[in-house]
């Protein structure tokens, strides 16, 4: 666990710096590479433990791994950067990608509430994603072409080496999030918790370290449209990619994964937008606050 530790921060560090001067290079507006390029590489976890789940058909812990990490990116993840440097919000995540990440939220709900996620909704999920995908795209030349005169002067670091940096960060967080949840699944299994709880919980945080990880090295870089784009983004990935993915390949009955997590991860993202667009900044006390929350969620989810 603390070699996973040590690994996913050296990740996190690669993948920042190297997503940010290929952003600044190519005038793509930093808020895009969080939203896509960071956001879904920093799920990879996510995706590959889920499918893994669901293989071997284990759905509590492919669906609450979804749930859960979806709840840990906002109450944890956010919590813990806006205590670090409380980070700003750009007006486009009011306006598109938190009510974005809203709408999933609810559409999980509603799949939780009817215990079964078909193939056809997973293949509804997934056509989704490629729709949201094309339109953050498109919006990005757009505000590229009308700011091109504005862009800062791109540090002259090479595209291979931006390259090989977001590539190399990706894949030492996908390497040191195996070597924490390793330990912890373990650890967890142990003291006897349910296979829910555990990709509710364990497994939820585990593969949500890469995120962890890149919004605090991000905030502290003063990346914040890096640091917030990869929570939402990641959030909205994890419905649509990892859950429309998982269940399109094969369909899932929901049992241990129940309204109140699903309710929670709602409520997470619902909670958000109004603390995003109070003063257009996440401050420490509203990052306390999903803190706080959190710490119920968790004592609700022990064991009486």
């Amino acid at each position: 666990m603390i070699l996973g530790i040590l690994f996913l921060y050296l990740g996190a560090e690669c993948l920042v710096r190297g997503s940010s001067r290929l952003a600044t290079r190519f005038g793509i507006p930093p808020l895009i590479i969080g939203l896509t390029v960071v956001a879904f590489g920093t799920s990879s976890p996510e995706l590959l433990v889920s499918i893994s789940a669901v293989v071997q058909g284990a759905n509590d812990v492919a669906v609450g791994n979804v749930v859960g990490s979806n709840i840990f990116n906002i109450a944890v993840i956010l919590g813990v950067t806006a205590l670090i440097k409380p980070p700003s919000v750009h007006i486009d995540l009011i306006r598109r990608e938190i009510p974005v990440m809203i709408l999933v939220s609810l559409l999980t709900l509603g799949l939780v509430g009817l215990g079964y996620v078909s193939r056809l909704a997973g293949l509804s999920l997934c056509a989704g994603l490629v729709v949201y995908l094309w339109l953050s795209i498109r919006t990005a030349r757009k505000e590229t072409k009308a700011a091109e005169f504005d862009l800062p002067l791109s540090p002259r670091m090479p595209v291979w080496l931006c390259a090989i940096l977001i590539v190399a960060g990706l894949s030492v967080l996908v390497f040191g999030a195996q070597l924490f949840l390793t330990g912890a699944v373990k650890l967890a299994r142990d003291f006897g918790f349910s296979e829910a709880v555990i990709g509710l919980t364990i497994v939820a945080a585990g593969t949500s370290l890469p995120e962890l990880a890149t919004s605090v090295v991000a905030a502290i870089r003063k990346e914040s449209d890096v640091a917030i784009g990869n929570i939402v983004g990641s959030n909205i990935f994890n419905v649509l990619g990892i859950l429309g993915l998982t269940s399109a390949m094969l369909p899932m009955e929901v049992a241990g994964i129940g309204l109140r997590d699903a309710g929670f991860m709602l409520g997470f993202a619902v909670l958000m937008l109004p603390f995003a667009f109070s003063q257009r900044t996440i401050s420490r006390t509203e990052g306390v606050v999903f803190l706080s929350i959190y710490g119920v969620y968790l004592y609700l989810l022990w064991p009486a």
